[in-house]
Formats: structure tokens, sequence, C-alpha cells
């Protein structure tokens, strides 16, 4: 029957499972891969033949040209990132949020950042929280999943793309994805099966089709992001509202830590920038200048 287009939307020890024609397709990757260094990813937009029709089998023979690459988490073609957190119970960490933001912003990706279970918490307490980020170059959503209020907006904002769906437990995130694909727990359970997992706990970025050209982009992990690769200097660039302030500091070289007379330490103090996203600036700094001290790199 030829070659099918599709794309991968999940990978586990060696096999990849290719969303073709309304199906997903078991596949194994061709040795040729391996041989040119090439490494299939969730997102890859690929060719497949197909093997055997009844059960679903095929063999993935061309990874077609991508437009990105990204290395945490590992995946290809994405157009966006949605990290969503609880506006309330539990409270927003905004530490792991911040380094959310930073990985992401490395790596050229936007991101959406949505507060959910809005209907608990007062407007004043929503407006702050939209100020924060909204400084910082974010556009800022607020939902309720409980009582479907603003997901109409999630949904034009998902439409035709590849999105990054992160965020910790119990802020609704698994409620918000039955809502965009009803069918996402069905096919879930159908994968689970053919790999022998549970599908309540994720274990490897996947993603999941909400209609044809739409996808959200599942990933592990999130609670233990560490920004741990870089210089501790390139870090201030990753902090959008630092950048009015650069040049107004006594010295140029100024990372906005202990440095006396420091424009963007004072603007922190003065309130024109959040105290919280600075103060987990200072503590992402100390962090990797910490690491780059015990690996004796150049900072």
């Amino acid at each position: 029957m030829g070659l099918m287009r599709g794309k991968i939307i999940k990978g586990i020890g060696g096999f990849y499972y290719v969303s073709a024609s309304d199906r997903v397709f078991t596949c194994k990757a061709r040795g040729i891969f391996r041989s040119e260094g090439k490494k299939p990813l969730v997102g890859d937009d690929v060719e497949i033949e197909v093997i055997d029709e009844a059960n679903g089998e095929g063999s993935i023979e061309k990874l077609l040209e991508r437009k990105n690459e990204l290395i945490r988490p590992a995946a290809a073609n994405v157009d966006g990132a949605l990290v969503m957190f609880a506006a309330a119970s539990p409270s927003p960490n905004f530490g792991i949020l911040d380094r959310f933001l930073v990985m992401m912003k490395r790596q050229n990706i936007d991101t959406v950042i949505c507060f959910n279970k809005s209907d608990i918490v007062s407007d004043s307490e929503l407006r702050s929280l939209g100020e924060i980020y909204r400084k910082c170059g974010h556009k800022v959503l607020f939902t309720s999943v409980l009582e479907d209020d603003g997901i109409d907006e999630v949904k034009k904002l998902l439409k035709g793309k590849t999105t990054i769906l992160a965020g910790p437990s119990g802020v609704g995130k698994s409620s918000l994805t039955n809502l965009l694909a009803p069918g996402a727990c069905m096919e879930t359970g159908e994968l689970s099966r053919k790999v022998m997992r549970g599908k309540q706990t994720t274990r490897h970025t996947e993603l999941i089709r909400i209609d044809e050209d739409t996808f959200i982009c599942d990933t592990p992990g999130f609670t233990s992001l560490y920004v741990d690769d870089m210089p501790a200097r390139e870090l201030k660039e990753y902090f959008t509202e630092f950048e009015e302030y650069e040049g107004s500091c006594r010295f140029l070289t100024c990372m906005h830590i202990n440095e006396p007379q420091c424009a963007v330490r004072d603007a922190a103090e003065n309130g024109n920038i959040s105290m919280i996203r600075y103060e987990n600036y200072v503590r992402m700094y100390e962090e990797l200048s910490r690491k780059t001290n015990y690996t004796g790199k150049a900072r």
C-alpha cells in the first residue's frame, strides 16, 4: 500500500508509536538511521511502511525535516509551551515555574502560563499573578476546568500547533487534557496495554492528538527541573524584565547579585521588578555558580 505519512506520538524501548490515518502503528526504525547518527523523536513527522495492517505494525522508513529539536523535553517540531499551575490549592511554586520558563526560553520556545482554579481565588490575587508574568513578556491565562471557564481561549491558543503541556500534579492538567481530547483516555489506555505500563504516570514524553493538526505534548519529571547546563553568567539573559535596566548598573559586568549600585536589585526592592522573580533568579544563579566551581569550568 506504499508509504504512509504520520507523526511519532511516543517512543519506548526501541518501539515508536506513530499516529497515521486515525490509527496508532507500532513501528521499528530502520537501522540506517542509527548508522547516520539520527534518532527519531516524539513529534517527528515520518513516513512509514505498513507491515501488518491487522495488527497495526510498521517500519519507519523516513524522517522528515524538523523545524526544531528540543533537548529537554526530548521532542521535535514543537510550536510552543503551556505551563499550568493552580492559582491556589496548591499554591503555585514560583521557583519551579521560573525554572521552566528559563528552560523553554533558552530553547526559543514561547511559553503561555495558565493559572487554573481561578474560581477559588479573588480578583485581586489573579491580577497580582497576571502582573508578575505579563511584565516579563508572557501571555497569562486564567481557567477553571471545574466550571469550564477559559477553556475556549486555551483551545484557540492550541489550534493547529504542537504544544508542550507541563505542570505539577494536582493543578488540573489531566482534567484539562480530558476536556481538550475526550478520546485521550481510551487512546492512552490502548497504548499502555501495548507497552505494558500503567497510564496514570507520565514516564515518557508523549503526544496526545486533539484534532487532525493539533497535539499536546505531555511531559514527565516536572517536579525535578534543574537549570544546570549553562554558565551562571548566561542566566540573566532569560529574565526579560532585567533588560531595561542593563547598562544602568555601576558595573557593565554586573550579575545583579550583591554588586554595589545594581539597578536591577534596586528595581526589585522598589517594586518595579517582581521580588519573587528576582529572588528565584538569585537562587538559580547561586546554584549554577556552585556547580561551576565544582566542575572547574569558566563561569
